[in-house]
Parts: C-alpha cells; structure tokens; sequence
C-alpha cells in the first residue's frame, strides 16, 4: 500500500481577522441546517426574570466575521453505517515510526509516527474522518504529553510528538470514535435541536405542583397546545416549557432534568458500543530515549519562561506532565503545593467561578486544601450554588454558581439559576477580581446553534465587564474530555471548545486548557477529573493571578 504523508492545509481552521479592539463586536455565522421548525405551538407571554444588570448588546448571528462552518468542519463520512464491519477497527489499525528508529533523540526534537486505519476485516481505510488520541508518555518520570493528529484524509494521519522531557518515552494511541460513529454523531448534531429535555415545576398559591416538559425550543417541549416562554433579560436567550394545566406560567418555581430521547438506530449504536469506543491500538513503536542536549544540560525539561498573562496565544501543545505536575508551553506556570502558597496568592482577591460542576471541582479543591478558608452556608441546592467559602483574614471569597438552563441537575430554584451574563454585569470588578468561566458539558446535547447564541450574551458581558475596569483578570476553562455516548461524545466538547476559544480570541482574557490536560495521561477519562488534574487546572489559574 502507498501512503502518502503530505501535509494538507485544511486542517488549520479558516477564519476572518478580528480587530485586536476588544471593544469591537464578534459574530458568528452558522450554515448547519436546524431541521426542527417552529411555530406549531401558540407561545404565551413571555416571563422576563428580574435583572439588576446593564443591558447588553447582543451579537448579530447573520454576521460574517467568522464562519461556523469552518469552525465545525470535520472530514466527511462516506462509508455505509449499516455495515459495521467496514467502519475503523482499534485491533486491526496500526502506527510505526516514519524515520528509521535511532538509538537515542535529543530535547526538544520531534517524533513522527504514521497510523493506518483499518477496517474490522483488516483492510486499509480510504477516508479519514477517525477521532484518534495520541500521548506520548513517561510513567517512570510520570511524564505525558498529546500528540497532533493530522488527518491526511486518505485513511492516514500523521501524529507528531514534541520531546520535552529527558528520560524514556512511549507512543500510545485510542481510538476514541471511528469516522463511521463520528457521522452518527454528525448526523444528530445536524438533524436534532436537543436530544434530552428537563423538568419545569409549577406551584399555585396552595401549595398545588404541576410538572411539565421544559426545553430550548417549544416543539422540544412536546406540548400538546400553548407553550411558556421565558426570555433572559441581558441576553435574549429564550426557553420555554409546556403549558401547566391549571397554573399560570409565572407559577414556575424549579427546574431539573429530565430525559434522554432515542435518536439513533441499532445499527448506529453498535458504531457507539463500548466495545469499540476509547480503545487502545496494539503497541507499535518501542520506547524511544530522550537524552538532553548541551544547550539544556541545566534541565530535565523544556519550558518557556515568560510569565502568565491575559492574551497569550495558545500554544501547541498546551502543555505536558512532568512528575505529575503541568508544564504550560505558553507561559510559565507554577506549582502552588502548600495551602500557605495558595494563601498568599489569593489574599485580597474575589474569585468568580461561574460554569458547570467541573468548575465547582476547583471550589471544592480549594475549600479541602486550604483550612482556613470556611464556607459559608447559604442554605441552597448543593448541585447548582451559589457556593461561597470565605477566609476573613485574609480578604479572600471564593464563590461558584452554575449557570442557568440547559442545566443537567436534580431539582433546584429557578431563582438561584442565573445567566453567567447577569452574574457579570452585576460585578464591578477591577485587580482584586478575578472571573471563570467554564462551560461546555451542558451543551453537547443540543444543536451548536444553542451554545453559540450562549456564547453571544457571555462575550457581550465580557466585553462590558472588561469596559468598565480593565484590571480585573477573566480566566476561560475549556471543557475537559469525559464524555464518550451519543449525548455527550468528546467529539462534540471537541467542537464545542473550537467555538469558545475562538469567541473570547483577541480579548485580553486568561484560557486554562482543560482539554489538554485531561488527554494527556493515561487516567480513565471521567467528566469529573481525577485530583491530580485538578490540582494542576487550580495551578494554572493561580499562576495567572500571581504570575511573579
């Protein structure tokens, strides 16, 4: 078989220059056809939660700085998902060297390694389209970087590995979903507004409950006649839920999950099996030796050593694990391993976190590591917040909210649900304020559409926030891997991530690439990380606080 490694450019994602003036607006512009049209239900009127924040402008989706489609492009799938035989195998697909192997290489240097996808019958694949994960790792040095997988399109990829570290090292590679199960995942995205729906929990003034099938748009409701809708305030974002049978729609007074639809077939589930998800291929290159060069006999690892600043460019990759501790590759980052380091590093500050319970993990890390920082009780939901944990003596509050619906969680107020938009606007902010923000997991169950127009209102916010003081530090988390079903694939949070990094590009905010973090070592991925890697995600927040 001939294989051809020449580098294409289709893999660096095209879009227009933004203006480096924060200040100008940033649009999106989604060809992805949303099938579900609406109207069919008679919408009543509207509910518009209170608001004590400034009114925000909002984004104009019909605008063309930058292009959605290029954002989400992946390769396409040709192959028939009926046959499961011909989709991409994890036991017959290989990878070797593509230089003859050498006795040692030097720091700093690359390894490139070929994989050829093939079939469950053995054959070479033609297409590319697989979700593959490459790390390069060290266990005796607990050492572990990501790969760059570029796919040559042909049913080939190219994985490259920076060698940065001395010591041994091992290629390993999952495949995470083949091409076949990826245009399963495609085809939802495109024919589906939402694949769950949540619960809205209506109270009369006696007490009486009704509960109703709530979600982003009315026909997703399932309701049979008129539909609630309520729009945010700052943002314009709609939701909406069935009409009670007796109860108004101001009677809505909780919210929580709800179920999970059937939207694949039998024959596309078997391109989701576990059998044949997140499955590593048999070994194919021998571990390889890093020896230092002269220029780096002083250390055991590259890392830059410029300082943790808003607006750095992201790096690729964004970093690795030496001896179980992150190393970025944009800045330099550092190891708060006390409670007295993290003490005197957040003394005087407010953190915001805001987002989804990955970010709650960086709350609760840091309320179980540093005794002296109390929480205070506030007599609400666990699961959605507000959480707050103070340390009086030293100035420091720590809070964490989750944003508001689409919301995965067991019952909880409406009232305490607010948008990451209101939350914003409600913050003076300034040096002394930091804000996170971490969002992602909550929206692989619905069309892009939805966590685009989300984005829209929270970059608005930003914008304002960073208008009005542009000292206070505003870090983004990207979404972590974990997810590996129909609702929530990583190949979804993979786009996803695409979309946030690109809406907060040219602002002079802070991004903590959870992604990566997350892929490197060879842990069980789980949608809640292992300590190690929060510890490291909380580091590399507090290296930004205090970079000196």
């Amino acid at each position: 078989m001939e294989i051809s490694i020449t580098r294409r450019n289709e893999r660096n994602i095209s879009h227009c220059e933004l203006p480096v003036l924060y200040l100008q607006m940033f649009c999106l512009k989604i060809y992805w056809p949303d099938v579900t049209t609406f109207g069919l239900p008679e919408i009543l009127p509207a509910y518009r939660a209170a608001s004590t924040s400034l009114r925000l402008p909002l984004l104009n989706l019909t605008s063309e700085l930058v292009n959605l489609t290029s954002l989400l492009y992946w390769p396409p799938t040709p192959g028939d998902p009926r046959d499961f035989l011909a989709s991409t195998s994890p036991q017959t697909s290989t990878y070797h060297l593509r230089n003859r192997a050498k006795d040692s290489y030097a720091m700093g240097g690359f390894l490139e390694v070929i994989l050829v996808a093939r079939d469950h019958k053995g054959r070479p694949k033609h297409y590319g389209g697989d979700l593959f994960r490459a790390q390069l790792l060290g266990p005796d040095l607990k050492a572990a970087a990501p790969g760059e997988v570029e796919d040559l399109k042909n049913g080939v990829y190219l994985l490259t590995f920076p060698l940065l570290w001395a010591g041994q090292a091992s290629v390993h590679v999952r495949l995470i979903h083949s091409s076949e199960a990826v245009g399963v995942l495609r085809r939802v995205w495109r024919e589906k507004r939402a694949t769950v729906d949540f619960k809205g929990y209506f109270r009369g003034l006696s007490g009486h409950e009704e509960v109703v099938t709530c979600n982003v748009d009315p026909q997703s409701t399932n309701a049979k006649g008129p539909v609630c809708q309520y729009t945010d305030v700052d943002t314009g974002e709609p939701w909406f839920c069935a009409r009670p049978p007796t109860l108004p729609c101001d009677a809505l007074v909780g919210h929580s999950s709800g179920s999970y639809w059937t939207v694949t077939t039998p024959q596309e589930n078997a391109l989701l099996d576990w059998k044949v998800t997140d499955k590593v291929l048999p070994q194919g290159v021998h571990p390889i030796r890093v020896r230092e060069t002269d220029r780096d006999k002083s250390s055991r690892v590259l890392a830059p050593r410029h300082r943790c600043l808003p607006g750095l460019p992201a790096s690729k990759p964004a970093g690795f694990y030496y001896k179980d501790v992150w190393y970025s590759l944009s800045c330099s980052s550092h190891s708060f391993s006390s409670a007295d380091s993290i003490l005197g590093c957040l003394a005087g500050h407010e953190v915001h976190m805001i987002g989804d319970s990955t970010l709650r993990q960086w709350w609760e890390y840091l309320r179980d590591t540093v005794p002296s920082l109390k929480p205070v009780d506030l007599h609400v939901t666990y699961q959605t917040g507000p959480l707050m944990a103070v340390d009086a003596a030293r100035a420091i509050v720590l809070h964490w909210r989750a944003h508001k619906w689409p919301l995965r969680s067991l019952r909880t107020p409406v009232a305490s649900l607010h948008s990451v938009a209101r939350e914003l606007g409600g913050l003076a902010g300034g040096p002394h304020t930091v804000v996170v923000l971490g969002l992602g997991a909550h929206f692989t169950t619905f069309s892009p559409s939805i966590f685009t127009r989300r984005l829209e209102g929270i970059r608005a916010a930003v914008v304002a926030l960073l208008a009005r003081e542009p000292s206070t530090l505003v870090v983004i988390k990207l979404a972590n891997t974990g997810y590996k079903s129909v609702y929530g694939s990583d190949w979804f949070t993979l786009l996803l991530n695409r979309l946030l990094r690109t809406a907060f590009r040219h602002l002079p905010v802070a991004f903590v690439d959870a992604w990566a973090m997350t892929s490197s070592l060879a842990l069980p991925d789980n949608i809640h990380p292992d300590k190690l890697i929060v510890r490291n995600e909380v580091d590399m927040l507090l290296s930004f606080i205090c970079p000196s």
